[in-house]
């Protein structure tokens, strides 16, 4: 049933359907939150927590920590 699901006529066809309803200036945006997500997806799957993502996210709360002033 699923034996010649994505022949290359087929993944045109998909591409040129995106291509109308998204328009051109999108989806290179688009393509690149897919592949953000896929990775996040990956990672996520290998229990690694030593990501991009999560280093990203302690050095902009430690700079934040740091650029604010303590008031006391």
């Amino acid at each position: 049933m699923f034996d010649n699901l994505f022949k290359p006529e087929h993944l045109l066809i998909i591409l040129a359907i995106a291509l109308l309803i998204f328009g051109p200036s999108k989806l290179p945006g688009l393509g690149k939150g897919l592949g953000e997500a896929f990775r996040g997806f990956k990672d996520g799957i290998k229990g690694s927590p030593d990501n991009d993502a999560t280093k990203q996210q302690e050095n902009t709360a430690a700079k934040s920590e740091t650029a604010t002033p303590q008031v006391k």
